[in-house]
């Protein structure tokens, strides 16, 4: 059966079914129907993409995935999936769906809005509208398009100009749906002008269940504004994850944004920012653990479209058996983005001769007064540091567990709210792979 036969079969029948039972305001009905649209036109993508050609996504393609349904569930199985000792404000959606009553809004400062999606575009329709499906279009992201088909709730966060939230805020997205569900939570920040703010942005799930979730995030960085935000995905080894963030930076911002890949079978984070304003500064860091089969696809887009502008980019992945990874950075420098000052490093850990990456720095460059470099590590434990460690009382597994640690810690330690830079240490420590192979050496 064709790619399109398939899609008219699942999607076209749950596209209709959706329109017909989520009403909507007649804007979000028309950009539904456009997303759809493009959806169907184009399908999923393949290896024959470019964008696609390391990541194979038929798995997800081929499989029959019903919309997850709403449902409750209590704070203590919630527990499982929270960041413990995390002083803040809270925002739950369980399968794309926010929930009030696990959420914790009450210590908002004057000036900020966090809540529902779905609640918004009923109480503030032309100012959600205004901004949402503005900065992530879905020509030419095919799971955007997807996401936007079936728009319907998620989380809003709104920092009103001048305002400053102490207090982290954190989006805990929750899948408890049976195998074989689909979900396309919608998260939509906007970061009025002089304000700051710090974002959690998690993902969860239950243990060896197969869904897919299928997140998109819209970040508006105001003049002088400044945003921190951390992704952190947990899903079942199992499940599917795209996320897709777009985030448009105006003069003077600085965003910056820490994802942490721990979970999911095939997991692809694509980040887009856009470097609108001048002065702005961007960075962004990544780790990644992958072991068994699994594959991680970081793919970024750095966009400098006016001078004075900087971006930073430091991603790290640690591969084990036969995990895949894929890294795919890009920065791209406008003809009058001058006095561009751009850095991109990827470097990766191969834990056995079978774990492979895939990476593709890329600048494109238009405007001549810049400053732009990029590179790629990939290699094994050093066996010098290995034998030192082991010469020093440490047996195999815990030289092996130390070296690796210290890789990933450079990242962990850009972290600037402790307890979860204590939680995402100990998750890595769990994470880690113990020695049950011997650790090979490459240069013979």
């Amino acid at each position: 059966m064709g790619q399109s036969v398939a899609l008219r079969n699942t999607y076209q029948v749950a596209f209709e079914h959706f329109q017909r039972d989520i009403s909507a305001p007649p804007r979000i009905t028309a950009l539904r129907e456009r997303g759809f649209e493009y959806f169907s036109a184009v399908g999923f993508p393949t290896t024959k993409m470019e964008q696609w050609r390391f990541t194979n996504v038929s798995a997800i393609a081929s499989a029959d995935f019903d919309l997850a349904e709403p449902i409750d569930i209590s704070s203590a199985v919630l527990d499982q999936y929270e960041l413990h000792d995390v002083r803040g404000i809270k925002a739950v959606s369980i399968n794309g769906r926010f929930s009030s009553t696990l959420s914790r809004t009450e210590q908002l400062p004057a000036g900020v809005e966090v809540g529902s999606l779905a609640n918004a575009l009923t109480n503030n329709e032309i100012g959600i509208t205004s901004h949402l499906g503005c900065h992530a279009p879905f020509e030419a992201h095919a799971f955007t398009a997807l996401n936007t088909a079936f728009l319907h709730d998620g989380v809003v966060v709104w920092i009103h100009d001048n305002a400053i939230v102490d207090l982290p805020i954190h989006l805990l997205f929750v899948t408890t749906a049976a195998d074989r569900h689909m979900n396309h939570p919608r998260v939509l920040v906007v970061a009025g002008e002089n304000s700051q703010v710090r974002l959690v942005e998690s993902y969860a799930g239950l243990d060896e269940e197969r869904y897919f979730t299928n997140a998109v995030t819209e970040i508006l960085v105001g003049k002088n504004a400044v945003i921190d935000h951390y992704k952190l995905v947990r899903d079942s080894i199992k499940a599917f994850h795209i996320g897709n963030m777009h985030v448009t930076l105006e003069q003077n911002a600085n965003f910056s944004s820490h994802s942490i890949t721990l979970g999911g079978a095939l997991v692809r984070n694509e980040v887009e920012a856009k470097l609108a304003g001048e002065g702005g500064e961007c960075t962004l860091n990544g780790l990644y653990l992958a072991n068994g089969d699994r594959l991680v696809d970081n793919h970024t887009t750095i966009r400098h479209e006016q001078p004075h502008c900087a971006s930073h980019e430091l991603y790290k992945g640690i591969l084990d058996d036969q995990a895949h990874a894929v890294f795919s950075g890009k920065i791209a420098v406008a003809i009058d983005a001058q006095k561009t000052n751009a850095t991109q490093t990827n470097k990766a850990i191969l834990l056995s001769e079978d774990a492979h990456i895939n990476t593709k720095p890329e600048l494109e460059i238009f405007a001549d007064d810049v400053k732009c470099t990029h590179g790629a590590t990939i290699g094994q434990l050093d066996k010098n540091a290995l034998f030192y460690l082991r010469s020093r009382g440490l047996d195999i597994d815990q030289a092996r567990r130390l070296l690796i640690h210290a890789f990933a810690s450079d990242l962990l330690n850009r972290i600037s709210i402790e307890p979860i830079r204590i939680q995402l240490d100990a998750l890595l420590l769990k994470h880690l792979p113990s020695s049950d192979l011997e650790v090979f050496d490459v240069n013979g």
